[in-house]
């Protein structure tokens, strides 16, 4: 994922629909059916056109496949995109800072000229995981990460060009090595990633003033929540879960979870009992 100086922007609806798929779908064997996917995604603002678009492009990546049931026709979820959900409930609902404790994971990768695109795929995926770059060829996250990673870079056929390593930064300040929390901040782009911690907060706290002068109806809070959540999961893959030691002071995230978790409580049952209703699951 990109860590590009802008904020993260409006989700895109290929964005949305996965984020459909991850809350309705699994409880259906995978599957939703055209006619009710595409009312919905009408009441996240995405038109018919975009809805075939994205659609299209899902089932190009195989995320999507087009599987009718007797007369309905629908798409389901590729099988591989199971566990990539259940990873995403992780990162978005129980993504806590790492501790010291948790000590480092560290990627060391090598790639031949012949395949620099793996080279690029190799950073994509590992920035896109929240990974940060050390050295050419080595990056690192805390070590809660370990199992994402290794299992990410397995999917993707790229454990030919990598070496894992897990351990602690050995910080002796007096010998005249750099205290890690600097090291930190040479690693990762903390204030980029504050930054869209700030506009979440200034965003979806208006959200919350809204809803408890105002309670939403259904269709509001599916279409609140769903947009909401899109933002909150592409946030929590730019965060790779710094011990908060190492982070500035008042560091936004903490502040960030806190709304995400009350908004998550206001708004997905009502979200939830509309989706269903939508897409007549029972």
């Amino acid at each position: 994922m990109s860590m590009a100086d802008e904020v993260l922007g409006e989700p895109q609806p290929r964005q949305l629909i996965v984020s459909v798929y991850g809350l309705y779908a699994r409880d259906a064997d995978g599957w939703l059916p055209v006619a009710g996917l595409v009312r919905l995604l009408a009441e996240l603002g995405i038109g018919p056109q975009a809805v075939r678009s994205s659609i299209s492009r899902l089932k190009r990546r195989d995320t999507l496949r087009s599987v009718r049931r007797g007369d309905a026709a629908g798409y389901a979820l590729a099988p591989s995109m199971a566990e990539i959900l259940r990873e995403g409930d992780r990162r978005i609902f129980g993504h806590l800072p790492a501790t010291p404790a948790d000590g480092w994971v560290q990627v060391v990768f090598t790639v031949p000229e012949t395949q620099r695109a793996k080279r690029h795929e190799l950073r994509s995926r590992l920035a896109g995981l929240g990974f940060g770059p050390m050295a050419p060829g080595v990056w690192v996250a805390p070590g809660t990460l370990a199992d994402e990673v290794r299992v990410a870079l397995a999917r993707q056929g790229l454990t030919g060009f990598v070496d894992l390593f897990r351990g602690t930064y050995l910080e002796a300040g007096h010998l005249g090595y750099a205290p890690l929390a600097d090291r930190v901040g040479q690693w990762w782009d903390l204030p980029g990633i504050e930054a869209r911690y700030a506009a979440f907060i200034a965003e979806h706290r208006a959200l919350a003033r809204r809803i408890a002068r105002r309670p939403p109806s259904p269709g509001e809070a599916f279409a609140a929540y769903v947009r909401m959540l899109t933002v909150w999961r592409r946030l929590r893959y730019l965060d790779p879960g710094l011990p908060l030691d190492l982070l500035p002071a008042r560091w936004a995230g903490v502040a960030a979870a806190e709304l995400f978790e009350e908004l998550n409580g206001s708004l997905r049952p009502p979200a939830d009992r509309h989706a269903r209703e939508v897409l007549d699951l029972a």
